[in-house]
């Protein structure tokens, strides 16, 4: 729990460091970044009821929310190929 929060405090002073244009860079990489996850809960759901109907489960869990946040197309081919075969 020590490490997490020096982790966390050793992040945010690095972040007051930078400049006006850095920080507005590094902002703009963040929200990206949530908003890709965001979607990939949408398209995880979405994915969940249309496999429903085939009688298939496809997890909607944070791993892979991230894999497909994080791979995008390839991502969304592997959970679905995961959840075929397991």
């Amino acid at each position: 729990m020590k490490l997490a929060l020096y982790l966390i405090g050793i992040t945010v002073l690095l972040f007051l460091l930078l400049n006006k244009a850095s920080k507005g860079r590094v902002i703009e990489a963040i929200s990206i970044w949530w908003f890709r996850v965001a979607f990939a809960f949408v398209i995880l759901f979405a994915i969940n009821l249309i496999a429903s109907q085939f009688g298939l489960f496809v997890p909607i869990n944070i791993v892979s929310g991230l894999l497909i946040a994080f791979l995008g197309v390839p991502g969304i081919a592997s959970v679905i190929t995961i959840s075929i075969f397991l």
